[in-house]
């Protein structure tokens, strides 16, 4: 009367098909998310807190870099009594000096690919080139 033999097995289908990410996390394993290496020297205080950090450091970089490359802006930044420069060789890589021990092991968690480093030269890049010249 009301083509049971298609409606039962197509709603379970669609129930399958809805529950399917449930199912899948439930048993699927997830890689730990990454510990990134601090600064050598114990805890120092960041230009922001480290949740901040780690939710909004792209867009803190990228406000820093318009306003000192787009407005000429070059004021120091000042945390606690700290003097930072704006940019991420003058303030982020002064502490956090490994980049694939800092940087590289959160983005490749995530799979994104930054594109600071087109123009950036990690610490350890600048010095193998100090070295080469």
């Amino acid at each position: 009367m009301y083509n049971k033999r298609t409606i039962i097995p197509g709603l379970a289908i669609f129930v399958v098909f809805v529950t399917f990410p449930l199912w899948f996390n439930a048993f699927s394993t997830a890689s730990p998310t990454p510990k990134p290496e601090l600064p050598p020297g114990g805890e120092k205080q960041c230009v922001a807190p480290a949740s901040e950090m780690r939710a909004s450091h792209m867009q803190l970089l990228n406000e820093w870099r318009d306003e000192v490359l787009r407005d000429g802006d070059r004021q120091l930044v000042t945390v606690d009594g700290k003097q930072y420069g704006r940019g991420l060789q003058l303030a982020c890589m002064q502490c956090h000096t490994s980049k694939e021990k800092f940087c590289d092991s959160c983005h490749e968690y995530a799979s994104v690919k930054p594109y600071c480093w087109d123009c950036h030269l990690s610490p350890e890049e600048e010095a193998l080139k100090k070295e080469t010249l």
